[in-house]
């Protein structure tokens, strides 16, 4: 296992392909660790380097305690000078699409594109997120995992088998990483800064999509200058998982042209 060692702990990486290919970086979704593309990762051209990592709270990294999206986004610029040491190719889903725009904005010398998907650049009501906050720390995240499996997946994808592996991973997400990580959302309002950007994007959204529907998706692709959007019919919010073929059918044409 491959470990960065950051002012809050230790964060959990996985650094796979050619150290002298292109490198691409992923930034998993709230509730998920770095498994979230295991799927799609299969489908994406030879030769890459393929850089993901745990966020603090999530997966195998340490609790980070309490976060903000610019800490994050601190954390995803150590990791890619750390490893790549150059610009890459940053791929953000949900909570990862907003490190991905506060990096973009924060450290453009790092990044070559953004990809951002089924995110936006504000998600929710700080009310909404302090509900959920609440509901974490007096149940854990196993009491929220059905709510959330419904605005993850759409209903064709609930009827699988595999869906149980994913509330599993939901369910045991520490409360206080996840919580920590829905508060960093809650006080997010990227708006204007993402407004700013100028550098290639594509924005990826999920037709059923529970948690960032597809029309706050595309607000976000309409705030960048040349932004790609597409959707992903019959998916949710975690189009990676549920349509990985679709998904890298859709990545692959834009990391040949900014890779």
């Amino acid at each position: 296992m491959q470990v960065l060692t950051r002012p809050w702990g230790a964060m959990h990486y996985r650094d796979d392909g050619p150290r002298d290919g292109p490198a691409v970086v992923f930034a998993n979704s709230l509730g998920t660790d770095l498994r979230l593309w295991d799927a799609v990762l299969a489908h994406l051209p030879a030769g890459l380097r393929l850089i993901r990592y745990d966020k603090p709270g999530h997966g195998l990294s340490a609790d980070g305690g309490a976060v903000t999206i610019a800490s994050l986004a601190e954390d995803a610029a150590a990791l890619i000078e750390a490893t790549a040491g150059r610009p890459v190719v940053f791929v953000g889903l949900s909570i990862g699409g907003l490190i991905g725009q506060a990096l973009a904005t924060a450290r453009p010398d790092l990044l070559r594109a953004l990809v951002l998907s089924n995110t936006a650049a504000r998600i929710g009501t700080p009310e909404g997120w302090a509900e959920r906050i609440a509901a974490v720390e007096a149940g854990g995240t196993g009491s929220i995992a059905d709510a959330v499996m419904q605005r993850w997946f759409a209903p064709a994808f609930r009827a699988t088998p595999a869906l149980a592996l994913w509330r599993t991973m939901l369910a045991r997400t520490p409360a206080a990483g996840y919580a920590a990580a829905c508060a960093a959302i809650a006080a997010a309002d990227l708006t204007g800064a993402t407004r700013a950007l100028r550098l290639p994007a594509l924005v990826i959204a999920g037709a059923e999509d529970g948690a960032t529907p597809p029309d706050l998706v595309r607000a976000t692709a309409d705030l960048i200058p040349g932004a790609e959007f597409h959707l992903i019919p019959g998916a949710g919010h975690l189009p990676c998982v549920e349509n990985p073929k679709a998904y890298a059918a859709i990545l692959t044409p834009f990391l040949k042209a900014n890779a």
